[in-house]
């Protein structure tokens, strides 16, 4: 029998902020352009955040000291194809479907998280983030009405 973790909520802190991005850019490519117009120093982790088997998910982090702020940018789609069996027809294909760490949010593309407590402007964060090249959209997310915010440890 498997145990069983959960967090308690006196010990798991929620003053996060989350953005949704939709956008076709691959992540390097987005990366260098929020290092280059927000001035941010994105850097890609050395391993990728395995929520399960099967699930994995690339991300960049940067630990802004002088503000006191942890930023993460990680996609919303996982690197890892799922393989699912079928006992139909075509029984003898292989068919995969891509895990999503947000399943509420399956468009978005890519996730940035920010981690503070103190006030933060992000009207003014998202409109720099809008004016990237093939950046479709970018919006905040209300963490009080996500159900898989539990997801968003690091």
């Amino acid at each position: 029998m498997a145990a069983i973790y959960k967090i308690n909520e006196d010990f798991y802190d929620e003053s996060f902020i989350v953005i949704a991005l939709h956008t076709t850019l691959e992540d390097y490519a987005l990366v260098y352009g929020l290092n280059d117009t927000i001035k941010a120093r994105f850097v890609r982790a050395r391993k990728n955040f395995n929520l399960a088997e099967n699930k994995s998910f690339p991300f960049f982090e940067w630990d802004d000291q002088f503000h006191d702020m942890y930023w993460v940018l990680v996609s919303n789609h996982s690197s890892e194809q799922q393989q699912i069996l079928n006992n139909d027809l075509f029984q003898n294909e292989a068919t995969y479907t891509k895990p999503r760490l947000i399943p509420e949010y399956k468009d978005v593309d890519y996730l940035l998280k920010i981690e503070t407590d103190k006030e933060f402007d992000t009207s003014k964060l998202i409109k720099n983030i809008l004016m990237l090249p093939r950046v479709m959209a970018a919006y905040e997310i209300s963490t009080d009405k996500l159900k898989s915010k539990n997801n968003l440890i690091f």
